[in-house]
């Protein structure tokens, strides 16, 4: 389990998706943050993702699962039916499907629990990230989009490597999910030791999402 300090902060933005019609010249990003608390050092370096994005001439989606109220809990309704690649899954997962959809780039912001993501952003996956949709058809939606995961670690990055830990989070992320879906341009950045990072932490996050919008360019 990790777990993180705390900073003051305020709730992120929750613009809509803007019209498919209207790009930007940088193009489209869905920034997706998932912790409980507002006021934590993720939500933190969710708005400096969001800022540099905007700075950068990209549009923003912000998808706040908590706040939105995101239900990760999955259900018949939204279940993969191996049969049928064309099943037509519930409303709210539809529309999360569309923003995805509409995305340029995807930017995944989350701490860290028990060597994984938070129960809320693994359930997005399980829903969302559904057969028919992100794999498993014949039309690949989301092979020329790029991803990167941005995911805040209590430990050091000594203390990680020694447990052997930092490349199976890396592979099943990375591997596991974005190159599973078609999303060939994918990284993982990890933001090591941050109950007591401090600054440290936002240099961390920003030369992360840096290089990864860099390698675009």
């Amino acid at each position: 389990m990790t777990y993180e300090n705390t900073t003051t902060s305020r709730p992120l933005p929750r613009p809509a998706p803007p019209s498919p019609a209207l790009p930007s010249s940088a193009g489209h990003a869905l920034l997706v943050h998932a912790h409980p608390r507002p006021d934590s050092l993720t939500a933190q370096l969710a708005h400096r993702a969001y800022a540099r994005l905007t700075a950068d001439g990209f549009t923003v989606d912000v998808l706040d699962l908590h706040a939105e109220g995101f239900d990760p809990r999955m259900t018949p309704a939204d279940e993969p039916d191996w049969a049928d690649p064309d099943k037509e899954y519930s409303p709210e997962v539809r529309a999360h499907m569309r923003r995805v959809a509409a995305a340029d780039t995807i930017v995944v912001v989350f701490p860290l629990w028990w060597f994984g993501p938070p129960a809320i952003l693994k359930g997005w996956i399980d829903r969302v990230w559904n057969h028919g949709f992100a794999y498993g058809s014949a039309r690949p939606r989301l092979r020329d989009k790029r991803m990167l995961w941005i995911s805040l670690v209590s430990y050091t990055r000594d203390q990680f490597a020694g447990l052997d830990w930092e490349g199976p989070v890396t592979r099943t992320l990375r591997a596991g999910i974005s190159n599973f879906c078609g999303i060939d341009d994918a990284a993982v950045h990890l933001v090591y030791d941050s109950l007591d990072a401090g600054e440290a932490a936002f240099t961390s996050a920003e030369s992360g999402l840096e290089a990864f919008l860099a390698k675009a360019e």
